[in-house]
């Protein structure tokens, strides 16, 4: 039996800056605590960072631990498969306290929303899968509906 803790900023991870918008950085909690059926980060955001647009293959659960955030949803419109839109379908408010389920396959970005950072804890579920959790990410941060080529 292991554990860890989301506060403090010992023990980060670099992030990918091709997949946020802002300054943020993650501990990742799985490694310290040896989870094996999920995947799971304390993800942290300054002031108005958010991920870019982004899709899991498997369910998310995001809980807001401090600050204010959102989950923004998005739908893809159109039947090519090059060229489509994409508009904002959904905004939901995370703040400390708060989860959210998001269903594998749905597009969203999501992050700090007020002038402050905002913090969360991230839970990949990997249950059953018998495989590698993927994210796909998208060059797009959405800050308005989006029309073009991904």
């Amino acid at each position: 039996m292991e554990k860890t803790s989301i506060y403090g900023k010992g023990q980060q991870r670099r992030v990918n800056p091709d997949w946020f918008t802002g300054r943020t950085w993650m501990k990742v909690l799985s490694e310290k605590i040896g989870s094996k059926k999920q995947d799971m980060y304390h993800v942290h955001f300054e002031r108005r960072s958010r991920t870019k647009l982004h899709k899991h293959d498997g369910d998310q659960i995001l809980i807001g631990t401090r600050g204010r955030g959102s989950l923004e949803i998005f739908k893809r419109s159109g039947s090519s498969r090059t060229r489509f839109g994409i508009k904002r379908a959904q905004r939901i408010a995370i703040n400390d306290g708060d989860v959210v389920h998001i269903p594998a396959g749905t597009l969203h970005t999501h992050g700090a929303t007020g002038p402050g950072t905002f913090s969360h804890i991230a839970i990949n579920v990997l249950a059953g899968r018998g495989r590698q959790y993927k994210t796909a990410w998208y060059e797009s941060d959405c800050k308005s509906a989006v029309t073009g080529t991904i």
